[in-house]
């Protein structure tokens, strides 16, 4: 890896001229299976006090009845994005989810505060949740098909890379989590400092939705640490949005 500018943040270093070659034969083979595994039993504690919270948020507002509408921060961090994305929907319960619990304590503090809200209050429709990911989709998943979530908007901001082309297929759009992924909501948006990362996932989700587009992009404000880091390095930034 090359160091990027002053600011200390590297460009992704990677064996990979392009697109991983056999993106469309991974994505098909997965199109029609669901990636299921044993759930992680303190995923489910998790995913219970996430739904609690979003049953109490509609109890208090009066507004209880099935589908409730949730927003879902995946990989989270250390969970400045999620007030971010509160507080551009500020009648929905907004979820961020990260497995790290040494990020997630982190979340709420007073500079991220003040940053994204302009107070020193955790907004009432946000809550923090750690959970392993594809586990949580999984029981998201199942609360969308049963009519009881609907997920209006998805964030997936700066996963892990997987830059090696050996690893390639631990990347989300080519890995059997994928279609789970795709079915949650109805508009994923996915940041990324890899151009190549995001064409991959353009082309995965367009492959099985149709409906994808990618755009380099420039944040007036960043909404997390990683996403200031590269600004301040002058990194390009790359956003895709696939919608339903």
């Amino acid at each position: 890896m090359m160091p990027e500018h002053s600011a200390g943040a590297r460009s992704v270093a990677t064996n990979q001229e392009g697109p991983y070659k056999n993106l469309e034969q991974v994505v098909r083979k997965h199109a029609s299976t669901r990636f299921l595994r044993p759930i992680a039993a303190h995923t489910r504690v998790s995913f219970s006090a996430a739904d609690n919270f979003v049953t109490e948020f509609y109890k208090k507002s009066g507004t209880g009845d099935s589908p409730r509408t949730v927003v879902l921060d995946s990989g989270c961090g250390t969970g400045e994005s999620t007030l971010h994305i509160a507080k551009r929907y500020p009648n929905v319960p907004v979820i961020g989810i990260d497995k790290s619990a040494v990020r997630l304590c982190k979340a709420g503090n007073r500079r991220q505060l003040e940053s994204a809200t302009g107070n020193e209050e955790i907004p009432d429709n946000v809550f923090w949740v750690r959970a392993e990911l594809l586990d949580f989709w999984n029981l998201a998943l199942d609360e969308v098909r049963r009519g009881r979530w609907r997920i209006p908007y998805h964030a997936l901001y700066y996963p892990n890379p997987w830059p090696k082309g050996n690893a390639a297929t631990r990347r989300f759009h080519l890995h059997p989590i994928f279609p789970t992924l795709l079915a949650l909501g109805d508009t994923i948006e996915l940041r990324t400092n890899w151009e190549i990362y995001a064409r991959e996932f353009t082309q995965a989700a367009g492959i099985l939705k149709g409906n994808a587009f990618c755009e380099p992009f420039s944040p007036s404000e960043p909404e997390t640490a990683f996403e200031r880091k590269y600004k301040e390095a002058r990194q390009q930034l790359w956003r895709v949005l696939v919608k339903k």
